[in-house]
């Protein structure tokens, strides 16, 4: 490949980038939490380099107190706050590395029972996913808010910041002032569009007056804010002619507020799909323009960067930090490629845990789980060659140890060779397309289609063997269960389905099941649970998108209900409510009712004779798949040997 745009320099007032590559502001859940430092720390230097993004975009540093947008923020307006700004300033410059800081207001997205003070909002009017309704900002207010933002912008240039990103999309309060949906003033600061602007043009002057001429300043604006009755798209280039009037370096266009009911970052949404905002900014301005969401990959990087100055990655930096040091090595088949599922990271993050990568559970440990050779090395044996023995097998390898993996079947991946066979979930070709590369590369030795016996794995004389055989498909005790067939049949395409469909399950597998079978034209589909919601177990930020597209493709749910008989044509169900017998007719009738460890009793008995063993993954603990538990033990028990008996 050849890169024309994508290493090429550019400058921003007195800051050169040496790539048109931004990494992102997200936020980490290890901010403002002081066992979290060194990790907050490792985890950006981690990112640094002259082979790093061009700059690094930090999460969110709150520019006064109730502005805090959760758990754990950063804020400038606390002392020790800065002192941890200094320390990652000065780690990020030593590994080579250039970062910005995000100058943050939540407005009426904050959360007063974390903060212990009201939120603020241009209006008083709540947002649809918080409780509370917020205080509307007085003229005063406003002014002391101008002053704050100034403040920050002198702080941040103070503890070493290279540049600082004015946040002004995603919903946050600068948004909200621009947005004739949260703004209903009706003197300066809003009415009209020139009155609307002002917040946002005010805040740019007084960061720009303190951070002085020669020091760079980004405005991520709102491209598409995804909501009604919100700013138009021909507002949206105003803003952005604006913006360029008074001061700002660069335009950082973002896209969808917290609220709207569009998907915008999720595996749903095809790459680049939102770029289209940026193009259009892009010819009504001078300066440099970046564009954003659902970008995980330097050749499409390269790509966009015909027609815009840079793009945003930030995720594709969680999956693997190396990103641009393998795309400029050509080495694109060892990029372990961001796959949107937002399991370890926006959901941790809207639970207040720290941030993680479900294909890199090294993401916010790399404090701890450093890549260095093994004072010892070990032999070690993996069974299974689904995630969870994929990443045992790698993380060991990485770490010097010798490694064979068995697969009973023809080929590794597991239950990710199944899930990439759902139209929403292809990204998931790139994970086992890593794998495949990274345990060739690393030289563990893999033999398909085999089951070891006993003896042909106390051969290898293995210091350690990892059990990570996965799962089988629960089937439950129902009179005529003949007449079911089991979900990995239907997804491996070994059988016909009918146009009538009753899945019999409707956590996240039946919903699989289901957009499957619609890509197929099949849309007759009844989802059955004997108790509880539909999708449960789905992630939070990813759940409401995928139910959403089934109950617009007429996928109808039912619960509360036993199941009393299968026929060939149907199957009887009791509702337990009202005690009814109903009959429901079906073409075809799959099941998708949870899992069952599948541990082989043979290799149970090899720790009778002393031979360590890890048991990891669905083979641990079956419950509804999950690869973020499978991938993470299984580099769990490589990084913290101490802690092997995770069985």
């Amino acid at each position: 490949m050849k890169w024309e745009k994508l290493f090429k320099p550019i400058q921003l007032r007195r800051l050169t980038l040496p790539n048109r590559v931004m990494m992102g502001s997200m936020h980490l859940g290890m901010e403002g939490n002081k066992d979290q430092e060194d990790a907050l720390i490792s985890f950006y230097t981690e990112r640094s380099g002259e082979n790093g993004p061009g700059l690094i975009v930090t999460g969110g540093i709150s520019v006064s107190p109730e502005g805090d947008g959760g758990h754990h923020f950063l804020g400038f307006y606390r002392d020790d706050d800065l002192r941890v700004m200094k320390r990652l300033t000065s780690s990020v410059h030593t590994a080579n590395g250039r970062i910005a800081a995000q100058l943050f207001h939540a407005g009426r997205y904050a959360y007063s029972e974390m903060n212990g003070i009201p939120s603020v909002a241009p209006s008083p009017i709540k947002s649809p996913i918080h409780r509370e309704t917020p205080k509307e900002l007085n003229e005063l207010d406003i002014l002391n808010l101008l002053e704050s933002y100034a403040e920050a912008g002198r702080k941040a240039k103070e503890v070493g910041f290279d540049a600082v990103e004015i946040m002004g999309s995603e919903g946050y309060l600068i948004n909200q002032f621009l947005s004739p949906r949260t703004n209903k003033r009706a003197d300066k600061w809003g009415g009209n569009f020139e009155n609307r602007t002002r917040f946002a043009i005010e805040v740019l002057k007084a960061v720009r007056k303190a951070v002085g001429e020669d020091y760079p300043v980004i405005f991520r604006m709102s491209g598409l804010d995804l909501v009604p009755n919100s700013s138009t798209p021909e507002e949206t280039v105003q803003l952005a002619t604006k913006l360029e009037a008074h001061g700002a370096d660069i335009l950082n266009i973002g896209i969808g507020w917290h609220e709207s009911t569009v998907p915008t970052i999720s595996m749903m949404v095809p790459r680049a799909g939102f770029i289209e905002p940026a193009l259009q900014v892009k010819e009504a301005v001078t300066i440099p323009v970046i564009g954003s969401n659902r970008i995980n990959d330097p050749v499409l990087a390269e790509e966009l960067l015909q027609k815009l100055d840079m793009v945003s990655m930030a995720r594709p930096f969680l999956a693997d930090p190396h990103l641009l040091v393998k795309a400029k090595e050509q080495s694109l088949d060892q990029i372990n490629t961001c796959i949107a599922c937002n399991q370890a990271c926006l959901d941790h993050a809207f639970e207040g845990k720290a941030v993680s990568c479900l294909v890199n559970p090294r993401a916010g440990r790399e404090h701890k789980w450093t890549i260095k050779k093994a004072a010892k090395i070990k032999t070690v044996v993996v069974l299974g060659g689904g995630v969870a023995g994929m990443e045992a097998a790698r993380a060991h390898a990485e770490l010097g140890h010798n490694v064979t993996l068995y697969e009973a079947s023809s080929a590794i991946g597991g239950q990710f060779n199944l899930a990439r066979k759902i139209p929403i979930k292809k990204e998931f070709d790139e994970t086992i397309r890593y794998y495949t590369t990274e345990l060739n590369r690393l030289g563990v030795e893999i033999y398909l289609n085999h089951k070891p016996t006993e003896q042909e794995l106390l051969n290898h004389s293995p210091d350690l063997i990892v059990v990570a055989t996965g799962v089988t498909p629960r089937q439950p005790v129902i009179p005529g269960i003949e007449h079911a067939i089991a979900y990995p049949d239907v997804l491996s395409g070994n059988v016909a389905v009918g146009k009538n469909v009753i899945i019999i399950g409707a956590g996240g597998i039946g919903c699989d099941v289901s957009h499957f079978l619609i890509e197929k034209g099949i849309n007759n589909i009844l989802l059955l649970r004997r108790n509880g919601k539909m999708g449960e177990g789905l992630g939070k930020t990813t759940k409401w998108a995928m139910l959403q597209d089934l109950k617009q493709n007429g996928v109808k749910f039912r619960t509360n209900l036993s199941y009393k008989e299968m026929t060939k044509d149907g199957l009887t169900i009791i509702n337990t409510e009202t005690d009814e017998k109903e009959f429901l007719k079906a073409d075809t009738i799959i099941l998708a009712a949870g899992q069952e460890s599948n541990i082989p009793r043979e290799y149970e008995l090899l720790s009778q004779i002393g031979v360590e063993i890890a048991i990891i993954g669905g083979a641990r603990l079956a419950g509804e798949l999950d690869a973020k538990r499978a991938i993470y033990e299984g580099a769990k028990i490589a990084f913290e040997p101490e802690t092997i008996s995770i069985n």
